[in-house]
């Protein structure tokens, strides 16, 4: 089943949506220059309500590592989005050196020259997956605005062969399961496109995400299991 994060969620009631709707993840934003920034209390109080099996990431741009420390300790995140364009890969082997378990996710701009090499740059042992956005208009996530996937498919299976992905920028429920078919990402990510206003989620949009997402999945799992070669015949008459 592929991943499906619901990212850029400032409030319970969103996230709970996202839980109820079959997310295996909810994104939290701290960036002051976000519209969908949260405090580390803020954040706090809404993990806090969800369940464990629920992936919990904290999203970061160009953040000082102390500063990532401090909200690990405070909000109990338990994957840190690494989503900036000056992101310096010996902090997250340093954050999951010393905070066993914790997750990194970096972002990946799939609008910038040779996107693949920035991949590289990181130790895939440490990398849960990479995140592939559009970082349109000179920013850097949740802008509603997705990247050319036909057109970056080279650059799309370099990244895969270092390791899995989950794919971001511009996605809806009408085009999910499009950019599924053209990617063959190890999961996705969506904000704008299930919101009704930036920072607040659309409750029907969120679960037809979820539904396009799953409907995607059963296709691919039936065509999988009617492509797979039969079992053999076993005679067994002496």
């Amino acid at each position: 089943m592929t991943w499906v994060k619901i990212c850029g969620t400032t409030n319970l009631e969103d996230a709970l949506i996202a839980v109820e709707a079959g997310a295996d993840a909810v994104g939290f934003v701290f960036y002051e220059k976000s519209p969908r920034n949260l405090s580390a209390r803020a954040a706090q109080e809404i993990i806090h309500e969800l369940p464990i099996s629920i992936e919990k990431v904290g999203v970061f741009v160009n953040a000082a590592e102390e500063v990532i420390d401090s909200v690990i300790e405070e909000t109990a995140i338990t994957a840190v989005q690494m989503h900036g364009d000056n992101e310096d890969p010996d902090v997250a082997d340093r954050i999951v050196e010393r905070r066993s378990g914790i997750k990194i996710i970096p972002a990946i701009s799939m609008k910038r020259p040779n996107p693949e090499s920035r991949a590289t740059m990181w130790d895939s042992k440490l990398v849960y997956a990479f995140l592939l956005d559009s970082g349109a208009n000179g920013k850097n996530g949740g802008t509603g605005e997705r990247f050319d996937w036909n057109g970056s498919s080279d650059s799309v299976d370099a990244i895969r062969a270092i390791g899995r992905f989950v794919a971001a920028g511009g996605l809806c429920p009408s085009n999910v399961s499009g950019a599924m078919d053209v990617l063959k990402p190890w999961g996705v990510d969506v904000v704008s496109g299930v919101e009704a206003s930036p920072g607040k989620k659309d409750r029907e949009k969120v679960r037809s995400f979820l539904r396009a997402v799953r409907a995607y999945d059963r296709r691919v799992n039936k065509a999988t299991a009617y492509s797979s070669p039969a079992s053999p015949v076993r005679n067994d008459i002496e």
